[in-house]
């Protein structure tokens, strides 16, 4: 179906339940059409983790939460409502998200092109964006502002943060020093790197550039384990200086201290892409995931990428070779990163900064 009405529409309704870092890239969509359409109100259908930074950030949006821990619950709340919209923008690939787009009344309702409309998307949609291989996702989610006549330069989020959530990072970040973040988990345990590797960051940043180290983190038990290690496995006077905040902040909070901070040190998880939402410089550690499609959108130069390697090493390939969305989440496939690498790349930011 081709796309046919006259802009700007009056009520948009954009879904995309999860997970924090493709909530970030659909707000830079989000604000491609904000740009084009400022008349438009705009409904986002939105993860219930998720609507806790989106909406702290976003207070002219209105936000529908969906809880998936009772997705047959919440499809049946969504079934009673009467609300009507110009367009759904069908943003996630899953069945579940699929479902609730069938308790959205809209006319056109905007999915992902039939290569990559994985989990019969494409049975749930009625317009489809431009194809295009090998694109990051955030240049996927932009195709939904290209498909509706909206060209946007650059990807941009033009955020106001709370105040509480920049009095937060006030009391970490107290002096000049400059800031190094460390977000170690991602969700998945095998694009974690060791505790020992970001402990020997720790100790190079503090001594070679003087750096504040701050963990990050949420509040599993995973990620409290890693944060002790990482503090036990500090050999140098940077122990004084690393300030464990694992399990100690909200998402707005912790978008706040990004703000406020030098760089960020982080796998492939959300905080990536929130860092590049406040134009902090993240270095990566990619090795189980493909940096070009999912690497911070803005610093892929500080990346560490070791895709190819992984894919030569456990699956027989190049990179070029395997499927654009393919995950090597092999047990050690995070060793292949050295310590020397990072600490390369910090040293590069650095001198450019």
């Amino acid at each position: 179906m081709t796309l046919q009405f006259k802009p700007p529409l009056q009520n948009v309704c954009l879904l995309r339940l999860s997970a924090i870092g493709d909530t970030c890239h659909g707000l830079a969509a989000l604000r491609a059409f904000q740009a084009a359409w400022p008349q438009t109100r705009f409904t986002w259908i939105i993860g219930k983790l998720e609507a806790k930074l989106m909406a702290a950030i976003l207070p002219e949006i209105e936000f529908i939460t969906f809880d998936k821990g009772t997705t047959l619950k919440e499809l049946w709340r969504l079934r009673t409502s009467s609300r009507r919209f110009d367009l759904l923008l069908d943003m996630q690939l899953s069945l579940r998200a699929s479902l609730v787009s069938t308790l959205v009344r809209a006319p056109i309702k905007l999915g992902f092109d039939r290569a990559r409309a994985r989990e019969l998307q494409w049975l749930f949609t009625n317009a489809r964006i431009a194809p295009a291989a090998s694109e990051h996702v955030l240049d996927s989610f932009m195709g939904f502002a290209r498909a509706c006549g909206i060209e946007a330069e650059k990807p941009f989020w033009n955020l106001r943060l709370p105040p509480n959530a920049l009095e937060y990072a006030r009391d970490i970040v107290t002096d000049e020093r400059p800031t190094l973040v460390i977000s170690p988990c991602s969700s998945h345990a095998a694009r974690n790197w060791s505790a020992e590797r970001y402990a020997a960051v720790a100790d190079y940043a503090s001594t070679a550039h003087h750096m504040r180290v701050v963990l990050v983190g949420g509040r599993s038990s995973t990620e409290h384990e890693m944060g002790r290690a990482i503090c036990a496995a500090v050999r140098t006077a940077a122990g004084a200086t690393v300030i464990n905040q694992i399990g100690k902040d909200t998402l707005p909070q912790l978008l706040g201290l990004l703000s406020q901070s030098t760089v960020l040190l982080s796998p492939d998880s959300g905080p990536v892409h929130m860092a590049t939402m406040v134009a902090l410089p993240v270095i990566g550690l990619y090795a189980a995931s493909n940096p070009a499609r999912a690497g911070p959108y803005y610093s892929r130069q500080w990346c560490v990428d070791k895709y190819d390697v992984a894919a030569q090493k456990f699956l027989g390939k190049a990179a070029s070779q395997i499927p654009w969305t393919t995950k090597i989440e092999r047990p050690g496939v995070m060793n292949l990163i050295a310590v020397s690498e990072v600490t390369s790349k910090l040293d590069a930011l650095m001198a450019w900064r």
